[in-house]
C-alpha cells in the first residue's frame, strides 16, 4: 500500500469517507498532512479520546448543541452551519464529548463554549467569531484532559481590549490541556492561563497545557499568559503581535521551543503585570529582531512526553498551510 493509500485509509476509519475528499483536497507541505490527521492529542492533553466509541449526531441549531452535548455519555456532535448563541452566553459541555465543525464553515457566534469540571473533552475545526463578553473557550474548575484543535478563533480589533474576553482561557485548577493548530486573530487578549495572582492555592500543581503549531495573527497579547502552572510551547508562528507573546508569571515554569515570532513587540517575558516572575527556558526560537525579557529561567528543560519537533525554518510554512479549520 503507498504512503498516500494509508493516509486515505486512517483518515477514512478515524474522520469517514464523508471528510476524506475535503482534506485530502487541502494543498500543504511535507509533514502537515500526518500531525493535521492525527486523531489524539500530543503534549499534556495526550489521552484524550473526546467521544470516540459513542453515538455520532447532527446538530443545527443552539438548541439540538446544548442537549446534545449535557450529558456525560460518549458522544461525537458534529455543528453543522453558523449557530447564533446569546451573547455572553455559553454552552457547557458534558465529559467525553468530541465537538466536530462540518467542513470549514461552521461553528457559533456570539457566545462561546464552557468545559466546566468536565473531563475528556475535544473541540475541533469549529470557527468561533465575537463572543461579546466571554471566553470564546473557556475551560476551568478542575476541566481535565481537554484538546483544543484545528479551530478559527477571533473577534476584532475595533472595540476595547475589554469588550471582549479571552479565546482560550483555562483557569481554577484545569489540567492537562493541549491547543493545536488553531488560528487566533484579531483578537486583544487571547489566552489566559490562571485568572489571578490570588489562586496559587487551588492553581499550584495543575495548569499543565501545551501550544503547538498555533498561528497567532493580529493579535495584541497572552500567546499564552501562564500563572502558576506548567507551560510547553513548541512550533507555533507569530505574526503582527502588538504588545506580548509568551508571558510567564507567578512563578510558573515554561518551555519555549522552536517558534517563530515576526513582527513581534515582546517575544517571551517572565516580568510584568504580576509581582512575582515567572520562568522560562527557551531554545530554537526565531525572534525576528524581537525583544526578550527574560529575568528568571527555570527547571523545565525538557518536555516530561514524547513529541516531535520540528525544525524552525520549516514552523511557518507548516503552520500557516495547515493551522485553522477546513484542514481535518
Amino acid at each position: 500500500m503507498t504512503r498516500k493509500s494509508m493516509l486515505s485509509a486512517r483518515v477514512a476509519r478515524v474522520f469517514g469517507t464523508a471528510a476524506l475528499g475535503a482534506a485530502l483536497a487541502v494543498a500543504v507541505p511535507a509533514g502537515v498532512a500526518q500531525a493535521a490527521f492525527e486523531s489524539s492529542p500530543a503534549g499534556f492533553g495526550a489521552g484524550t479520546t473526546g467521544g470516540a466509541g459513542g453515538e455520532t449526531v447532527t446538530v443545527t441549531t443552539a438548541a439540538a448543541f446544548t442537549s446534545a452535548v449535557a450529558d456525560a455519555t460518549a458522544r461525537t456532535v458534529r455543528v453543522s452551519g453558523k449557530i447564533a448563541l446569546p451573547a455572553g452566553t455559553q454552552v457547557k459541555i458534558g465529559s467525553n464529548k468530541t465537538v466536530l465543525g462540518v467542513g470549514a464553515a461552521s461553528g457559533f457566534t456570539g457566545g462561546g463554549l464552557r468545559v466546566d469540571k468536565s473531563a475528556n473533552v475535544i473541540i475541533r475545526n469549529l470557527v468561533i467569531a465575537k463572543a461579546a463578553g466571554t471566553d470564546a473557550i473557556q475551560i476551568q474548575r478542575g476541566a481535565t484532559k481537554v484538546w483544543v484543535d484545528h479551530n478559527d478563533l477571533s473577534s476584532d480589533l475595533d472595540h476595547g481590549k475589554d469588550y471582549y474576553d479571552g479565546l482560550v482561557d483555562i483557569s481554577h485548577a484545569a489540567d492537562g490541556i493541549t491547543v493545536s493548530w488553531n488560528k487566533f486573530h484579531d483578537h486583544y487578549k487571547v489566552s489566559l492561563v490562571g485568572h489571578s495572582d490570588s489562586n496559587a492555592a487551588e492553581d499550584t500543581g495543575k495548569l499543565h497545557v501545551t501550544y503547538s503549531h498555533n498561528w497567532f495573527e493580529n493579535v495584541n497579547s497572552r500567546l499564552p499568559s501562564l500563572r502558576f502552572g506548567t507551560g510547553h510551547a513548541y512550533d507555533n508562528y507569530f505574526h503582527a503581535v502588538a504588545d506580548s507573546a509568551v508571558h510567564s508569571r507567578m512563578g510558573a515554569q515554561f518551555l519555549v521551543q522552536n517558534n517563530v515570532f515576526e513582527s513581534t513587540k515582546t517575544c517571551i517575558e517572565t516580568t510584568g503585570d504580576s509581582d512575582v516572575d515567572g520562568y522560562v527556558n527557551e531554545s530554537g526560537n526565531s525572534f525576528g529582531g524581537c525583544a526578550n525579557k527574560i529575568t528568571r529561567t527555570g527547571s523545565m528543560t525538557k518536555a516530561p512526553y514524547s513529541f516531535t519537533l520540528e525544525p524552525t525554518s520549516t514552523v511557518k510554512a507548516t503552520v500557516t498551510a495547515g493551522a485553522g479549520v477546513g484542514r481535518i
